[in-house]
């Protein structure tokens, strides 16, 4: 099978960019006064997409046995995809099943093995049975199964997790299969460095350096600064200007931003110089550049963002004229000032770790003081926006404001107790419900709270409500995030390392009373193993490839010890 994929697929029904006044931008679809063209549709083949091939090879070994090989290629890149396809069969073709299988294996377990979870439990039952009351043996399932997942979809060389991930069925995906970054493509990629599969997020560090490249066009055209910028989507084409034309969503230059949050993140659980060096801190300090240019300074002396949403969200305020009115933007969210301010201390910390960029330096730390601080409501809850507006959802999916409590690491319950309290008074607010991923997010949430059973019933509530038979998530529709998020929380139940210190079983729920869990890793270039019994650790190992002092935070205490060699 050969051909060409579409040339242009709308992300939306006609429709709907009729009625919101967007015909403009198509101008192939309709005319200049905004009437549909014969040929207008949702997919248009218009000789101008990727050209594909895809083969399928039978092998007969044996009267009784047969052997299917399939290759498919596209000519993303340049290259002919029939070559492609045909170099892929001829090299299988020259090997037996059992020896495709053996490869096949021992490429998996490489990655797979590194990482066991006993959690008890388990059931007979039809996973569409579980998942109507969760097992515990259930939940440590579902995290291998997130992390089977990243393997099989997330490889170096290869395209990083987008929407659907490799798991897209339809011609018109939801939207677009895209890549979202204003929180779902940094959520797939939350359980690679704790679950061991760090090699995995290679297709995201190097789809954030193509992407600052087109963002280092907008940021200089379209906002007259240095550094780069991208928007709440991209493709993979990479690029990085708004897109979709609503307010709301699109007029969000935070992406990048919370992108290179994933590059440092890399860096503290490896430690690898070169990584931070070469790849890291070029695209943070060039982040860092944007916002030091964009900025402003407001009449009480703060420094914020000019324009600013908190994604897909919006209040209410009260006009002049005494009306009252909804709308998305204001100056400097508190979600614009977490990203910032994590993007501006991670870049220090680089910068300082390589001993460079000392003038660079003392102007970020001066920014860095002047950020607008976090802002505490009449109900004591962390405030969304520039103030206590009314809340036009109050129970929306997003709860983009606790940015700083995760991932990010401005707010813990030990290291800023206030805001800590604000944080969860926020999620009490916004209730348990939300999409697949939401629900996912809430158990991180939690989990840094040190709430195990919230972060359990959140989990539950993930597998029971938001989960398809598949195990694959439900966003409605189909999405890949909520799979990752979720594998994530359940790691970051049992171990946490943001705040200087390891800390083991740091959320553990009651339903998880007895366990085991070996090969997650920590900050710090760390591999932990723990047993637990009645709730309590009763063995553990953390392992390093150099002995060196770590701190240790184990059943209510804290321990300075040695690592012990990998």
């Amino acid at each position: 099978m050969h051909g060409q994929i579409p040339g242009f697929v709308l992300r939306r029904t006609l429709d709907w960019v009729e009625k919101k006044g967007d015909t403009w931008k198509y101008p192939d679809l309709w005319d200049k006064d905004g009437k549909r063209k014969p040929n207008a549709a949702q997919v248009l083949y218009n000789g101008r997409g990727l050209l594909f091939d895809a083969r399928l090879n039978v092998q007969r070994p044996g009267a009784d046995e047969a052997v299917l090989v399939f290759a498919a290629a596209s000519s993303y890149g340049g290259a002919d995809p029939a070559r492609k396809v045909a170099a892929v069969l001829d090299a299988a073709g020259k090997r037996t099943f059992a020896e495709l299988l053996a490869n096949h294996t021992r490429d998996y377990r490489s990655l797979f093995d590194r990482v066991t979870l006993d959690l008890g439990g388990g059931s007979d039952l039809p996973t569409d049975q579980r998942l109507k009351k969760p097992d515990t043996g259930l939940a440590a399932l579902y995290f291998q199964f997130g992390r089977y997942l990243m393997i099989a979809g997330s490889r170096p060389g290869g395209q990083p997790l987008n929407l659907q991930g490799i798991w897209n069925k339809d011609v018109i995906p939801p939207w677009a299969c895209q890549y979202t970054i204003n929180i779902n493509t940094e959520m797939n990629y939350w359980p690679v460095e704790v679950g061991n599969l760090s090699e995995c997020g290679e297709p995201l560090w190097r789809m954030i350096r193509e992407l600052a490249v087109d963002g280092a066009r907008v940021a200089r055209e379209m906002y007259h600064c240095r550094g780069w910028v991208a928007h709440h989507n991209t493709t993979l084409w990479r690029d990085a200007q708004p897109v979709d034309n609503a307010a709301v969503s699109s007029y969000w230059p935070m992406g990048g931003a919370w992108l290179c949050q994933n590059l440092i993140e890399h860096y503290c659980f490896t430690g690898d110089r070169e990584f931070l060096s070469k790849e890291a801190y070029p695209l943070l300090k060039d982040a860092c550049e944007f916002y030091l240019d964009w900025m402003v300074t407001d009449a009480k002396g703060q420094f914020v963002t000019p324009i600013s949403t908190s994604p897909e969200n919006m209040f209410f305020y009260t006009d002049d004229a005494g009306k009252k009115q909804k709308a998305s933007v204001c100056t400097g969210t508190a979600m614009d000032m977490a990203i910032i301010h994590e993007l501006f201390t991670d870049t220090l910390r680089a910068a300082e770790t390589l001993d460079t960029d000392g003038e660079f330096r003392a102007r970020l730390k001066t920014a860095r003081d002047k950020l607008r601080p976090y802002q505490i409501g009449s109900q004591g809850q962390l405030l969304e926006w520039q103030e206590e507006f009314e809340e036009a959802d109050p129970h929306h999916r997003h709860s983009s404001h606790l940015f700083g409590l995760h991932p990010g690491t401005q707010i813990s319950l030990r290291g800023a107790p206030r805001l800590a309290a604000a944080a969860k008074r926020t999620l009490e607010l916004r209730g348990d419900g939300g999409t697949g991923w939401s629900k996912a997010w809430k158990i991180n949430f939690w989990a840094r709270l040190e709430d195990g059973d919230h972060a359990h019933k959140m989990l539950a509530e993930l597998l029971a409500k938001s989960t398809h038979p598949s195990l694959l998530d439900v966003c409605p529709p189909f999405q890949i995030d909520g799979n990752f998020g979720g594998a994530a929380g359940i790691a970051e139940m049992l171990l946490q390392s943001h705040t200087g210190e390891i800390h083991l079983l740091p959320a553990l729920p009651k339903a998880w009373a007895a366990g085991s869990v070996k090969g997650l890793r920590a900050r710090g270039g760390f591999t932990v193993d723990i047993e637990w019994k009645d709730g309590q650790v009763i063995k553990y190992r953390v392992a390093s490839a150099e002995p060196r002092e770590v701190k240790v935070r184990v059943n209510g205490g804290t321990r300075t010890i040695k690592s012990q060699k990998l």
